[in-house]
């Protein structure tokens, strides 16, 4: 887990135009820490690999910024951060090629934000749209899903405000700073929020909510969610980014059909024609997350590892079907010891077999 001093260092690097998960990689793999790659001149960063423009924001960000400063409002938002280095880094994000290397986080977020599903759509929200959106998610909630959408109007907001009414638990990721609500007018869903789950962003504090914001945030969407489910879009929708996202990082993609004649279904018609699973009821989607009910859920979470083998293959699975011999091989065991171990661990409920030797977590 990183320190607050080093944690420090990771904001700081936030803050630095150009600088993401890839050039972030480069100066740890050169320099070790990042303490280290703050401090080093330009010779020592342009042999990390970074390019001379790279260099020279970094050196204007490193006279300009007052580290302190960002701290402390950090800590009178309430707000924490989380980096690579933390434990409670969302594991789904974690799996996603290019994660954030920094997020910052107002709220809580919890092991039961790993059965989560992403719920998007269109800003010009129809009645159509509302009504189903109430309905679905309401039985998500109801079910023990995480929300994860984006705070914006429309699709995003009914599916917070459904999952709030519920008593379920949100998450909504933004495209501005931590400490800039965007539009104004859903403050006060935000504090909700922040009460039953999480804001979540990976730009700095003080952001704007520019339009090139969204986009890239859109991954963090995806990658926070077992699935992300698209309820209503037009052909140009951002919520059709999320989907290539979700479809790019392994994770299914869902669309609610609508009129071929409405052009606010245009792009959830065309999800379900490119091979999204259409959905006409909840359980559509939770059968094929194969979510099985809270409470055995929330009893899987709490069982704990018996052995060093057993953490060291836990450690390396995820939601994505792994075969025996690359699981021994990930978590440095031996093919016959991994084999023995992953049957014991599917009688625990900690892992599940997918047939042909795969396996995945259960949880």
């Amino acid at each position: 887990m990183a320190s607050p001093e080093t944690r420090a260092f990771w904001i700081a690097f936030n803050h630095v135009p150009g600088i993401g998960p890839a050039r972030l990689s480069r100066l740890l793999n050169h320099f070790g820490d990042l303490a280290a790659a703050w401090e080093a001149d330009a010779d020592e960063l342009t042999r990390a690999g970074l390019d001379r423009r790279t260099v020279e924001r970094l050196e204007t960000t490193r006279r300009t910024l007052v580290l302190e400063r960002v701290v402390a409002r950090l800590e009178r938002l309430g707000a924490h951060v989380l980096t690579w280095e933390d434990e409670g880094y969302p594991r789904l994000l974690r799996e996603i090629p290019a994660s954030p290397p920094v997020l910052y986080v107002r709220g809580t977020l919890t092991d039961e934000d790993t059965w989560a599903i992403a719920v998007v759509g269109t800003r010009r929200m129809t009645r159509y749209g509302a009504e189903v959106t109430r309905l679905l998610v309401s039985e998500l909630a109801r079910a023990s899903l995480t929300v994860v959408s984006g705070l914006a109007l429309g699709v995003d907001r009914q599916a917070h405000q459904v999952t709030l009414e519920h008593g379920g638990r949100t998450v909504a990721v933004l495209g501005s700073g931590i400490d800039r609500i965007y539009p104004a007018s859903n403050r006060g869903v935000a504090r909700r929020i922040v009460e039953q789950g999480a804001l979540i962003t990976d730009y700095p504090p003080g952001t704007p909510p520019d339009a090139s914001n969204f986009p890239p945030r859109n991954r963090i969407i995806s990658g926070l969610s077992l699935g992300t489910l698209v309820i209503e879009a037009g052909e140009r929708s951002g919520a059709l980014i999320t989907a290539r996202f979700a479809a790019d990082q392994g994770r299914d993609v869902f669309a609610v059909p609508g009129s071929i004649l409405s052009p606010h279904s245009r792009g959830t018609n065309r999800l379900i024609r490119d091979g999204a699973v259409p959905v006409l009821e909840a359980n559509d989607i939770l059968e094929a997350l194969n979510v099985m009910p809270a409470a055995p859920r929330q009893a899987m979470q709490a069982l704990i590892p018996d052995t060093e083998e057993e953490s060291r293959i836990l450690a390396v699975l995820s939601r994505e079907p792994m075969h025996v011999d690359e699981i021994g091989q990930a978590a440095n065991v031996d093919a016959s010891t991994a084999a023995a171990t992953l049957a014991l661990m599917e009688l625990k409920g900690l892992v599940r077999s997918t047939g042909g030797m795969t396996y995945v977590r259960a949880w």
